[in-house]
């Protein structure tokens, strides 16, 4: 395959991957706003989902203070923000478009459908009328893109590539997301212990269950109260949830195998190495040492991973 057209449908893939990953996060942070609670700690959560993507200084370079209208429109609608869903969703789009002939037509007019979707929707007025049901309908598009293209496209190395970007993009979203919300676990409850810290507690890890599609995989692995130690197990070492870092590298290990000509490359022994500490790792002991620093670590090594597969298989990158 040639690394051109192999790079349009990595990317094609991690962006749509990135714009249902920014749409779950601040679906999520929506519905927590409405609870009962405080204007700093509102305006903390808010922070946080900034913080995920590195895009703070960007945030308030253009807008000054946190504000959720703020936020929601900087990481929606604003085209000058590479990661807002308007800006993934039409680089997914130009890059299935590049490469129109890999694709089946199902796979690019799911892609073209959903942009010109998600324009008519933003003009019209339909996000701020419903703002969280806009986010599931980019959830959904994503879920379709996804389906559509293990259900039509010939099972190659055009697919290896797809899936590959799909989960690198997974595993790199979920990594955050566990490391920025247990960060301020630990400065709100070890700093400022309070009354209604067991039913915050109960709102704060549900709320990072449910925008990860895990409320209900919890109740049924665990059949227990909602506990700190467990939600990490879950999201970083259980083979069997979906978003978990673990079953995302299962992926990115088994597609990077198939497209691989080279048993022994480094890229291929990296993820792995990942892999098997994560499979063979337990909870207790990565809390032992410092969850932050541990995320902080595979973070680095999934981009590492990333660019590997870059300078082995894509488009080689222009400084």
């Amino acid at each position: 395959m040639l690394s051109r057209t192999a790079d349009h449908l990595y990317w094609m893939s991690r962006y749509t991957e990135r714009a249902e990953n920014t749409a779950r996060m601040l679906n999520v942070s929506y519905e927590t706003s409405l609870l009962p609670q405080s204007a700093a700690v509102a305006q903390v959560g808010w922070q946080g989902l900034l913080s995920i993507s590195e895009l703070l200084p960007s945030y308030t370079a253009l807008y000054g203070e946190v504000t959720p209208q703020g936020v929601m429109e900087f990481m929606v609608s604003d085209e000058d923000n590479p990661s807002s869903i308007i800006s993934c969703l039409r680089a997914a789009r130009e890059n299935a478009r590049a490469v129109r002939g890999t694709l089946t037509t199902e796979v690019w007019e799911t892609q073209n459908q959903t942009w010109l979707e998600v324009n008519r929707m933003l003009k019209s007025g339909d996000f701020e009328r419903d703002p969280g049901q806009f986010f599931e309908w980019v959830k959904f598009r994503s879920h379709l893109s996804r389906g559509v293209t293990v259900g039509t496209m010939l099972m190659d190395e055009s697919l290896h590539f797809m899936r590959l970007g799909t989960f690198l993009e997974r595993a790199d979203n979920t990594a955050r997301l566990v490391d920025v919300k247990f960060h301020a676990a630990q400065r709100d409850f070890f700093g400022n212990a309070k009354q209604k810290d067991q039913e915050y507690d109960f709102y704060h890890w549900s709320s990072i269950l449910r925008s990860v599609s895990g409320f209900e995989i919890y109740r049924k692995v665990y059949r227990d109260v909602i506990r700190p130690e467990r939600v990490a197990e879950l999201l970083i070492l259980r083979p069997d949830m979906p978003r978990s870092l673990h079953a995302s590298m299962n992926e990115v290990v088994s597609n990077l195998g198939l497209v691989s000509s080279d048993g022994d490359s480094e890229t291929l022994r990296q993820a792995g190495k990942l892999r098997a500490e994560l499979q063979y790792g337990r909870i207790d002991e990565i809390l032992a040492t410092g969850l932050h620093a541990f995320l902080t670590q595979f973070l680095d090594r999934v981009n590492d991973i990333g660019s590997r597969i870059s300078q082995d298989f894509l488009m080689p990158e222009i400084a």
